[in-house]
């Protein structure tokens, strides 16, 4: 078995340390780590470098772990690309021997592994999201692109817990068309709340 399959190994596009801007977690400091490799493809995909995990050096956790450490916070977000695609254990049970919380951001298309503290789900239309993912949702994200994006989003309802934080997040290069509706939306269905991607906004990674 190759090292990147048991996730001694894995392929990094980048790594920084910023402000977490969207969703429950958004102005918290956060070290991310952004795999390659995803499958889902969203037309409107703001990392669309990230697709293919060849372009991508594939680099140990020893190292990815160590460099996350250089920072104050002991918050670390992983995501893609789509991160679910890989083994996560030894990823995951190394940073939490450092101490650090995690999350990770996931369409949700994949069966989830390694010691995760909060999972953010984002559906996408393009490809099914596993029903135990839903269930293991801390918060629900839905990119809403087109008008009947509102639909999409509403068929979840009930399919994540009780306990799951449900966001609405306007695609951003279509912000000012959505953001209106969004809204009078949230105003309407007060389950939902709005969330922003605050890092484009004040200019951060």
């Amino acid at each position: 078995m190759s090292s990147n399959k048991t996730g001694e190994n894995l392929p990094v596009m980048e790594a920084f340390y910023t402000i977490q801007g969207e969703g429950f977690h958004s102005g918290r400091s956060a070290y991310f780590i952004r795999l390659g490799g995803c499958d889902v493809g969203c037309h409107w995909c703001d990392v669309k470098d990230s697709w293919d995990a060849e372009k991508h050096p594939l680099r140990s956790i020893e190292s990815i772990v160590e460099e996350a450490t250089q920072y104050p916070s002991r918050f670390v977000v992983i995501t893609g690309g789509e991160p679910a695609m890989y083994n996560l254990i030894p990823l995951t049970y190394l940073l939490k021997e450092k101490g650090f919380e995690i999350a990770i951001e996931t369409s949700g298309v994949y069966a989830l592994n390694g010691k995760v503290d909060w999972i953010c789900v984002s559906p996408k239309k393009f490809k099914p999201v596993l029903p135990e993912m839903l269930k293991l949702a801390n918060e629900l994200k839905v990119i809403i692109n087109h008008a009947s994006d509102y639909q999409f989003a509403e068929q979840f309802l009930g399919k994540v817990s009780d306990q799951s934080k449900l966001y609405l997040q306007p695609e951003y290069s279509k912000f000012d068309h959505h953001i209106l509706g969004m809204i009078e939306y949230v105003k309407a269905n007060p389950q939902w709340k709005i969330s922003l991607q605050m890092h484009k906004i004040i200019n951060v990674p």
